[in-house]
């Protein structure tokens, strides 16, 4: 395995500058109907009536003529309105793999909330790829209207609270949720990427860095990110294929520089392998950016339950489902 190198590591920001809905249980196909909330959730009463059962199941969301099944993880049948996070997985993978990878339904029980798992539209090897903006060309569905259509049609069957829809992914997973951050930053609570960290595409003039103009949030968005340094698909310090390029700290940067953050980052080594950055000084609505820099770290998920060795060394020194959930239960939209 490499050593990390230190040369390339930049010291700090300023050099790097209701409606119906068909749910297929387990035990067969059960017609369900999204019951309206009791009242509306600012009002402060945050009952609802939920129309999935408890347990694992699929919810089909319809999109252009056609539905899509989702699979989705709900941790009991409770009556109160629940955070929403939808896990995207990468290329080449399904929903329900991507669940069973990263062993989210474990943190969805211990924690409450609720737990989606769509799958992409662009067939690749076994599985799918999804559609990022400036990444793919000519696929059949619009996967940012797609996936907006997906969060209205989940937070009506599984009764997810509005103020709190977060989205996490791995890889190409993890460039969609960023993309989402990128265009619907004002549904989105926040995100965390795992492998896959963007700001945008790579700028045409100098593709060390984000493009400006292809990233542009209505609001300040709260951002917590996972790469290896070792990852060789994604690479941690830049380079790679055309639509990767800049580093993942310059992603970082960009993001801080989109919240409004001022000063420069800290650094904390929380284990032998992993350091934190940390942007956090004068970001709006409190919307700080944190990179958690793997040293050992492959193209793979800290704490995965399964390993890739395809994909390098998985490091166990963290959680990521654990350190994510903390960091969205401190972040929902602003004013909620």
């Amino acid at each position: 395995m490499t050593a990390r190198p230190p040369s390339r590591r930049p010291a700090s920001f300023g050099r790097l500058l209701a409606i119906p809905v068909l749910v297929t249980g387990m035990l067969g196909l059960l017609a369900w109907q999204a019951a309206p909330a009791s009242s509306d959730p600012a009002s402060g009463d945050r009952s609802c009536v939920r129309s999935v059962p408890a347990g694992d199941t699929t919810v089909d969301v319809p999109f252009e003529g056609r539905a899509y099944g989702v699979a989705v993880h709900v941790p009991d049948s409770g009556g109160e309105r629940r955070p929403l996070v939808v896990n995207l997985h990468g290329s080449q993978s399904k929903g329900t793999w991507q669940l069973d990878y990263t062993g989210m339904r474990a943190a969805s029980d211990a924690h409450g909330f609720l737990l989606a798992a769509p799958d992409g539209v662009i067939p690749a090897g076994d599985g799918f790829a999804w559609n990022v903006p400036g990444v793919t060309e000519g696929a059949p569905r619009d996967d940012i209207r797609f996936l907006d259509q997906a969060v209205d049609t989940l937070s009506a069957a599984l009764c997810a609270d509005p103020a709190r829809i977060y989205f996490t992914g791995y890889s190409g997973g993890g460039r969609m949720a960023s993309a989402l951050a990128c265009e619907r930053s004002e549904k989105i609570a926040a995100v965390a990427p795992v492998a896959g960290l963007r700001a945008g595409r790579p700028d045409p003039a100098d593709d060390s860095r984000p493009d400006p103009a292809s990233c542009v949030p209505a609001r300040a968005v709260p951002v917590i990110a996972f790469h290896g340094e070792q990852d060789g698909s994604n690479p941690y310090f830049g380079g790679g294929t055309g639509t990767w390029r800049y580093s993942v700290p310059a992603a970082q940067e960009r993001w801080a520089e989109l919240n409004g953050c001022t000063g420069e980052p800290a650094t904390e080594q929380l284990t032998a392998h992993v350091r934190r950055v940390s942007a956090t000084e004068g970001c709006r609505d409190g919307a700080e950016v944190l990179l958690h820099d793997i040293a050992d770290g492959g193209h793979t998920w800290p704490g995965a339950p399964q390993d890739k060795p395809e994909n390098g060394h998985t490091n166990r020194e963290i959680d990521a489902d654990e350190l994510m959930w903390s960091f969205f239960e401190k972040h929902p939209l602003p004013g909620a």
